[in-house]
């Protein structure tokens, strides 16, 4: 019994001692902190920026920005760490405007930091970009929907893990040729925003061999001196209006909303003329991610999600979770944290990263966009993921989905 008792404080002995020596060399690994940039006030965030469906108690309504994402992201790369040799940390600025956010970033790279994500506007993302281009950083948008940012206005450090609008688009002009709704009707909302939804969908129904009827602009409100502007009797209908195209016999399929404020989208399905489901910014909406999707692992990240924050994970979320995952492995593949590696990396066509939608997802090299399958759902539902079947490209599916390499206005 004694030499029993002997052995077993000898083990323990030796456990401690090994333990003592893992844990004084995991305190001198280095610390590779990525910086995290929103806005202080973002309009996408107030009461219509997301849909109440999404949110599981009032008490998370304030707290459903993309950094819930990335510190979730952050927390699983901790199990990279005997891989990468590197302990991961994150900072988090919110800024009044681009150039706060630019100032943040000069001040994180002179203390050694070259990764970051930003969660802001698209105009906000273009000036970041453009302004931090000479930095020697990697710059992952994880909220920005703008072609622009991926044509005209892009940049060789910038990457994309959120969709574009022509991603989104063609994702729902391939579900309606499948479904066979060949005629559509616009709705279009007063703010930039919807008229560069509408331009991306109307890419799209050419590629796609589909007919927009007509574009109705809508205002919100009830003043009875804009009632052909505000009342879906008149902007579905053409009863006594200026609209007469029904009268023509030119029915629409399908009513395709444009309204990134999202407040009138919500009344249009089931208030319309025609018998026809409503598309877009209500009904069935394209998304990056939602929580009713169930396969390829969706459900072990909707779990982790809700357990740490208290409430469904969103798009916005889903863009840092997968932003600070690319980076994560990037550094575990190539065994650096050298930037200009890690961004070789990303554009060389061979790194994937698992983003629990299916296939494994790839950066385009001529805009720096994330290649990933969009959801096609509803309130409580995924209808359907894209490419759908029959829907190819010659190299990669998922090219089915945005501007290809011989269509794209990026010159790096």
């Amino acid at each position: 019994m004694r030499g029993t008792c002997k052995a077993a404080l000898q083990a323990f002995a030796v456990a401690a001692l090994l333990g003592s020596g893992l844990a004084s060399a995991d305190d001198e690994l280095p610390t590779l902190t990525i910086g995290y940039l929103d806005l202080i006030d973002d309009i996408r965030y107030d009461e219509w920026g997301i849909h109440p469906v999404d949110i599981r108690s009032a008490t998370a309504i304030a707290d459903r920005r993309a950094y819930s994402g990335a510190a979730l992201g952050l927390e699983e790369l901790k199990s990279l760490k005997r891989i990468t040799k590197t302990h991961f940390a994150m900072e988090r600025v919110s800024g009044t405007g681009s150039a706060d956010l630019i100032a943040a970033v000069e001040r994180m790279v002179e203390s050694g930091s070259r990764y970051f994500l930003i969660d802001a506007p698209d105009d906000v993302v273009a000036e970041v970009a453009a302004g931090t281009r000479d930095h020697g950083i990697a710059l992952f948008n994880t909220t920005a929907t703008g072609d622009a940012l991926r044509s005209e206005l892009c940049q060789p450090h910038l990457f994309h893990t959120a969709a574009s609008r022509t991603m989104l688009s063609d994702a729902l002009s391939q579900y309606l040729v499948a479904r066979k709704w060949h005629e559509i009707l616009v709705l279009q909302g007063p703010l930039p925003q919807d008229k560069e939804t509408v331009a991306a969908f109307e890419r799209s129904s050419v590629l796609f061999g589909l007919e927009i009827i007509d574009i109705r602009d809508f205002v919100l409100g009830n003043d009875p001196r804009a009632r052909e502007l505000n009342d879906l009797d008149f902007l579905t209908g053409g009863l006594g209006s200026n609209y007469d195209f029904l009268s023509s016999g030119d029915d629409y399929d399908v009513v395709f909303v444009a309204d990134a404020d999202g407040e009138f989208a919500l009344g249009v399905p089931y208030a319309t003329q025609e018998p026809a489901p409503v598309v877009g910014a209500s009904g069935l909406v394209p998304r990056i991610w939602h929580w009713s999707y169930m396969r390829h692992g969706a459900p072990q990240v909707h779990g982790r999600f809700e357990r740490k924050f208290g409430r469904r994970m969103g798009e916005s979320d889903w863009g840092a979770w997968v932003a600070m995952k690319t980076i994560g492995n990037a550094i575990a593949r190539t065994k650096s944290t050298d930037v200009a590696a890690i961004v070789e990396t990303l554009r060389g066509g061979t790194f994937k990263v698992d983003g629990s939608k299916g296939p494994g997802m790839s950066f385009r090299p001529w805009n720096n966009q994330l290649r990933q399958p969009i959801l096609l759902t509803r309130e409580n539902w995924t209808v359907a993921r894209a490419p759908l079947e029959g829907f190819k490209t010659r190299t990669n599916k998922l090219d089915s989905l945005g501007v290809a390499a011989r269509g794209s206005l990026c010159n790096f």
